[in-house]
């Protein structure tokens, strides 16, 4: 059998993680607050993790539908 090749990853813009207002830079993502500054907190569709260390919060919805994170 033949090999296949692997797909080839896009590297994430760094520009995607700054939204630019006027003179001033703002973060979209959170820091990861064991890694501290530099290490973003990657949105998924439950949680918010960090590539560097695994830390993750889980987000849920409670009965009065605002979210709750939840630290594990």
């Amino acid at each position: 059998m033949a090999k296949e090749k692997k797909k080839e990853r896009k590297q994430m813009q760094i520009s995607s993680l700054y939204s630019i207002s006027g003179n001033k830079a703002d973060r979209k993502n959170r820091f990861c607050s064991k890694c501290g500054p530099g290490y973003f907190l990657a949105k998924h569709k439950d949680r918010l993790t960090c590539g560097h260390c695994g830390y993750s919060e889980f987000i849920g919805t409670d009965t009065n539908s605002r979210t709750e994170i939840k630290v594990r």
